[in-house]
């Protein structure tokens, strides 16, 4: 995932959120916004 934006991995978490998608994948954004040290804001 190192080729996605921040800006963009934390809009595609918060939507995948919002629409319940696969725990799985919201698991695996999560993991990449705790690698970049990022805090997501709702």
């Amino acid at each position: 995932m190192g080729k996605m934006s921040s800006e963009l991995l934390i809009e595609s978490y918060l939507k995948a959120k919002e629409l319940k998608l696969c725990p799985e994948f919201i698991s695996l954004l999560e993991t990449e916004i705790r690698k970049r040290s990022l805090t997501v804001t709702q």
